[in-house]
């Protein structure tokens, strides 16, 4: 398997429309005039994926306050990402990627490090899309603990 391309600052961020946890279809479009958080993850209700969900639930008031939505994104089925919103009282969108199309097209489906060894699998990635769809930060491969934070820190939030 080739690599992933990934994204940089500066390219366009590739839309997309995908269900929510509700079934309900999402557009980036819609954020068009907002700046936009995307964070992917590998699978809700794990623990590492729940503390990242947590502490964005967590620093929501603060990063609306600057200005910015928030979108959790994983290949994850629409009624998992219900029952993970519910449990968790997550207060954001989150979307459903079942055939890691919009994945692959973020660079965020590939291949990746995993305990040593070469899999392919969702990397864990932040995307931050500005006003106009561009794409002004793209990390990948961020830690599940303490990325919240570094990323507020990052966009002086």
């Amino acid at each position: 398997m080739s690599p992933t391309p990934r994204l940089s600052a500066g390219d366009p961020a590739p839309d997309f429309t995908l269900l929510d946890a509700d079934g309900k279809s999402v557009s980036l479009s819609d954020f068009r005039g907002r700046k936009v958080i995307v964070y992917v993850y590998p699978a809700a209700m794990t623990p590492g994926c729940t503390k990242q969900a947590c502490d964005f639930r967590d620093s929501l008031d603060s990063l609306a306050a600057a200005g910015y939505a928030v979108l959790g994104l994983s290949p994850d089925q629409p009624a998992k990402l219900a029952k993970f919103r519910d449990k968790e009282g997550l207060t954001f969108p989150l979307l459903s990627d079942p055939d890691k199309a919009v994945l692959t097209a973020w660079g965020a489906y590939g291949e990746k490090q995993m305990y040593g060894r070469t899999v392919t699998g969702v990397i864990r990635s932040t995307f931050v899309v500005d006003e106009d769809g561009t794409i002004a930060v793209a990390q990948y491969a961020v830690k599940a603990t303490g990325h919240v934070a570094k990323l507020r820190r990052e966009l002086d939030v």
